[in-house]
């Protein structure tokens, strides 16, 4: 198999005792540092499980979600590679189609983000996303285009920037990648890097394998 990130010898005990949180700071617009490329890897570290593993530029584990959907249904929980809880995703209840709220770590208050599919099979979005819990078309901070199951997804914000992609990762030494391995590029300045990764879990909810 192609190795998926370079650092071979990473074990978890080795991102637990020394990972030290990330931190995701959102530089004001104009201010964006440059793109962070991100490996994602559709498995879980922790065997038997489901989940997704996502490794810097350098091999470096950033982000961990083991055993979504299991035990506790309707919530997905997005750790750092220490295992600190960083955003809670949980679906909305008593809502009307596929929704749902993003919290800042473990809380229930004030959530971050609520992302809704788009029903209408006419537009090329295929979620929208707002701020807070008002999902209302006044309020939209990102729409997401493309196509999840082809791993070509491009994330805009409310003045068309693009700020965040899903691409396939390309082939190396000839052999080529499946669709469990790909990249997730974010402008840090226009989004945080935990944000665009709960997109991505939410979008492999509405329209990947794991959606139900």
């Amino acid at each position: 198999m192609t190795k998926v990130f370079p650092n071979a010898s990473f074990t978890i005990g080795d991102a637990i005792s020394e990972k030290q949180p990330p931190q995701h700071k959102l530089l004001p617009a104009g201010e964006a540092s440059e793109e962070t490329i991100l490996t994602v890897w559709k498995k879980s570290l922790l065997f038997n499980c489901n989940g997704f593993t996502v490794f810097d530029s350098k091999g470096d584990l950033v982000f961990r979600v083991d055993n979504y959907m299991d035990g506790n249904k309707g919530e997905i929980l997005l750790m750092d590679a220490s295992g600190n809880p960083l955003l809670t995703i949980r679906r909305k209840k008593m809502s009307l189609g596929d929704s749902w709220l993003v919290y800042e770590g473990e809380s229930m208050e004030k959530p971050r983000l609520c992302v809704k599919k788009s029903v209408n099979i006419l537009s090329k979005c295929l979620a929208y996303v707002s701020s807070g819990n008002n999902n209302s078309r006044n309020n939209i901070m990102y729409e997401i285009e493309g196509s999840y199951s082809q791993r070509n997804c491009a994330v805009f914000d409310d003045k068309r920037r693009l700020v965040a992609e899903i691409k396939r990762k390309e082939a190396v030494g000839g052999v080529a990648f499946g669709t469990d391995v790909f990249r997730l590029i974010v402008r840090p300045g226009y989004i945080t890097t935990d944000s665009a990764m709960a997109l991505l879990i939410l979008l492999d909810q509405m329209f990947g394998s794991s959606r139900r």
